[in-house]
């Protein structure tokens, strides 16, 4: 059975730094790539940081580049999303994804490349 389970957002000033974790488990997804998204109500989930796990591949939105800081720890099938110099248009709930496969059918940074997520971590993010 596949599983990500979010966790470590919260509220929190600008200029201020969190970091979101993401727990794979299930023998399906084990080695495949995860990816990080975002989204606002009323709007499409946001790509905004991928990692293929156990390379040093990842990958970035413009949005977030310089900013945010993707990361796994392969013991723990954990895949962290350090967030540093937050800004109010960071606000949004994150979730973490992972395709069927080991790669993705389609680009990174869109929601239908993946099949499996995450219930979502919700970060507030005040000026």
């Amino acid at each position: 059975q596949a599983q990500l389970v979010e966790s470590g957002g919260g509220s929190v000033k600008a200029g201020s730094s969190l970091r979101l974790s993401c727990s794979v488990s299930g023998d399906a997804i084990s080695r495949n790539p995860v990816g990080w998204f975002r989204q606002i109500p009323g709007e499409e989930r946001e790509g905004v940081a991928a990692i293929i796990r156990g390379t040093s591949f990842l990958f970035y939105s413009d949005s977030v580049k310089g900013r945010f800081i993707i990361s796994e720890d392969i013991a723990d099938s954990t895949v962290y999303l350090q967030m540093n110099d937050l800004r109010p248009e960071d606000t949004a709930m994150y979730y973490c994804a992972s395709p069927k496969q080991r790669t993705w059918r389609d680009q990174w940074y869109l929601a239908r490349a993946y099949d499996y997520w995450g219930q979502g971590t919700q970060v507030t993010v005040s000026s």
